[in-house]
């Protein structure tokens, strides 16, 4: 039970890094961005009107993508303990 309860956090480290580390990107992408104003209004189709924020995949994608990294981190973890002779089952 406890190699399962390492695998959900470690799953569940990895999804928070992450998140954080687009997050993270994205916001200094925004600061460092210089719009050429003077190509812009030579190129009129390329400037907008709106800006949407938002998901664009459906929220169960997280729930199978947490589920499927554990998984993957209980077997590696799994691996590790037999490989150190410290498996107990």
């Amino acid at each position: 039970m406890k190699i399962i309860v390492q695998a959900i956090a470690a799953s569940l480290l990895i999804h928070v890094i992450y998140m954080f580390g687009t997050l993270l990107l994205g916001f200094i992408q925004t600061l460092i961005y210089r719009p050429d104003i003077e190509t812009a209004w030579k190129q009129i189709d390329n400037l907008q009107s709106q800006a949407v924020f938002g998901v664009t995949f459906s929220p169960y994608i997280m729930i199978v993508s947490l589920a499927s990294i554990a998984f993957v981190c209980w077997f590696v973890l799994l691996f590790v303990q037999k490989k150190s002779g410290r498996f107990v089952g």
